[in-house]
């Protein structure tokens, strides 16, 4: 959603068969996708549950009904969410609403934790939810970063919710000085279902992934760009394939790319589907889709850009060595990281050519895809959806 254009917030529908037993809150296209795969694996163990969300389209195709696409509003930074303040405030007054008047039995929230926390410590003040003395259990699905920043959120967690499941398994010694349950309930991206979206092969084209957030996408696609051109200097038969997540997406990158015809014809856009798409290299942002291409052992780097405000209170406030996830696992850069004025086309160009060229590239990818695999796999055989259903008793 371009910066300026949120839309008007309505008020939600009725729940469809009336009281639902579970509502998600996922407000990232990359929490909308592990929602969707933990409630289609819900699903095949509780066929006859009413579900409802405010996610996005992977959870509705799942079978949730879409009380609101809030995929569609995502943004990042600081300065970014203060622009936008009466349109969330709005939102979240009719959220906290909705859920005092349909009162479902459980609320599964994925990750957005500015808007959940916040929603939780609601729903205790209003009396609704267990931990305030009320009736609607709260599960949290994929935990706020508290490793990077605001780590005194743990305490806050574990007064407002009854439970979390968590993707990195370094994330339970984070509360273990709480009295919150927490689980390490395995990565999306290693069970033993899913299909990777990418899969490495050097004959295949690069891969541009700049994001799902449209603040994001319109400052860091045109770098990925920029890098592409400089590469293709030294190699002219260069091609490369961009995924987007939304049609909202879709129609940005178009936009920036007719600024820069001279590239039309070797950049193609792809959906974010269920198709593996082949890549050589990539040069991504830091999010969902970086570690993807880590597990994938698709060789590349990583670009970040933000409003210069947000990222200067960035800087401030998060204390992390890495940006991008594998690096941060790894305690090393897998993919090395271009923020802010360091994304030079040079310096992306290089890296493009380097991953493309020297087979050593190739083999340090590999390398680090298979110890990602390691951690990311839980030692039991829970899953997310038998953690969430086991909370699902309890409601």
């Amino acid at each position: 959603m371009v910066a300026g254009s949120l839309p008007v917030t309505t008020n939600f529908p009725e729940p469809v068969g009336g009281r639902p037993d579970l509502l998600f809150v996922a407000g990232e296209h990359s929490g909308d996708e592990h929602a969707a795969l933990l409630l289609a694996d819900l699903r095949a163990k509780r066929p006859d549950l009413k579900v409802a969300c405010l996610g996005g389209v992977e959870l509705q195709a799942a079978g949730a009904q879409l009380l609101f696409d809030l995929t569609a509003v995502s943004i990042v930074g600081f300065v970014e969410v203060v622009r936008h303040y009466n349109f969330f405030k709005d939102l979240f007054n009719r959220t906290l609403d909705w859920i005092e008047r349909y009162q479902p039995k459980h609320i599964c929230f994925v990750d957005y934790p500015g808007f959940n926390l916040r929603l939780a410590e609601q729903l205790s003040a209003r009396g609704l939810s267990k931990q305030g003395g009320g009736r609607i259990g709260l599960s949290y699905y994929v935990g706020p970063q508290v490793w990077a920043w605001k780590a005194k959120r743990r305490f806050k967690m574990a007064q407002l919710l009854d439970r979390l499941g968590v993707i990195f398994p370094f994330e339970v010694d984070c509360f273990a000085d709480t009295d919150l349950p927490t689980e390490f309930v395995g990565h999306p991206f290693v069970r033993a279902s899913y299909q990777p979206p990418f899969t490495y092969d050097t004959a295949a084209p690069l891969l541009l992934l700049p994001g799902s957030r449209s603040a994001a996408v319109g400052r860091i696609f045109p770098l990925l760009l920029a890098g592409f051109r400089q590469a293709r200097a030294s190699k002219p038969d260069l091609k490369a394939r961009v995924v987007y997540p939304s049609l909202k997406i879709q129609e940005q990158l178009e936009a920036i790319l007719r600024m820069q015809p001279d590239l039309a014809g070797s950049i193609e856009f792809k959906p974010n589907t269920t198709e593996q798409l082949p890549a050589s290299a990539v040069l991504m942002s830091s999010g969902t889709m970086s570690l993807a291409c880590a597990l994938s052992a698709i060789p590349g780097a990583i670009v970040y850009r933000l409003n210069p405000m947000s990222y200067w209170l960035g800087r401030v406030l998060v204390k992390v060595k890495y940006i991008g996830i594998a690096n941060l696992l790894l305690d090393r850069p897998l993919h090395s990281e271009y923020i802010q004025n360091a994304a030079s086309p040079n310096k992306l160009s290089a890296e493009l050519l380097h991953a493309i060229n020297d087979p050593e590239a190739a083999k340090e990818a590999a390398l680090g895809a298979s110890e990602l695999r390691q951690l990311l796999h839980a030692d039991s055989d829970i899953s997310p959806a038998e953690w969430l259903a086991r909370g699902l008793e309890d409601a």
